[in-house]
C-alpha cells in the first residue's frame, strides 16, 4: 500500500493508494508524482458539498502539458465515491483520465460505476484520506470564481507546493 503526502498552501493531506484495487491508475499517479508533476499545479475546482479537483492545473489556469497516455478506466473495482476517497478527473470519454484527480467531501453515489457504458463507467476511486480531511474541507471553504471559461476557481490559489510518496 503506498502513500503520498500532498503539501498544499492551507496544509498536508496524506492519501492511501489502493494499488490492490485500482493498479493502473495507482501506477499512473505514482509516475506523475516520481516525475514531480504536480509541484505547482493547483486545486482548480472547488465546490462544497462535491469535491476538491487539482492537478492538471498550474495558478495561472494554464492546463499543465499531460506526459502519460490516459489511463483504461478502473471504476468497476468496488470502491465508492464516498467522503474522503480519491478518484480521477476525466472528461466526457470514460477513458481519458490522466493526471487530474478529485476528492470527494460527499458520499456521491451518482459517480459510482453502473455499467460499461460511456454513461455507466463512473469515476475511478483509486485511494482514501487517511489524514488531513481538516485541510479538505478548509478548502472547500474557500471563495470561488470564474476565470476564463472555468468556473468554481479558487480566488486565492491553492497550490500544491510539493506531492511525494510517504510510504
Amino acid at each position: 500500500m503506498s502513500t503520498i503526502l500532498i503539501e498544499t498552501t492551507k496544509g498536508n493531506i496524506k492519501i492511501e493508494l489502493d494499488a490492490k484495487a485500482a493498479p493502473k491508475t495507482v501506477e499512473n499517479i505514482l509516475a506523475y508524482v516520481k516525475e514531480d508533476f504536480y509541484t505547482g499545479t493547483i486545486f482548480h475546482r472547488v465546490i462544497p458539498g462535491f469535491m476538491v479537483q487539482g492537478g492538471g492545473m498550474n495558478e495561472t489556469m494554464k492546463e499543465k502539458a499531460d506526459k502519460r497516455p490516459p489511463v483504461k478506466n478502473e471504476a468497476n473495482n468496488g470502491l465508492k465515491n464516498d467522503r474522503g476517497t480519491l478518484a480521477m478527473a476525466r472528461t466526457n470519454d470514460p477513458h481519458s483520465a490522466s493526471s487530474q484527480f478529485f476528492i470527494n467531501v460527499s458520499n456521491n453515489d451518482f459517480l459510482n460505476f453502473r455499467s460499461e457504458t460511456p454513461q455507466g463507467w463512473g469515476y475511478a476511486v483509486f485511494g482514501k484520506v487517511v489524514e488531513g480531511m481538516d485541510v479538505v474541507d478548509e478548502i472547500v471553504k474557500v471563495k470561488t470564481g470564474n476565470v476564463g471559461p472555468h468556473g468554481d476557481v479558487p480566488v486565492q490559489p491553492i497550490m500544491m507546493n510539493k506531492v511525494s510518496v510517504v510510504e
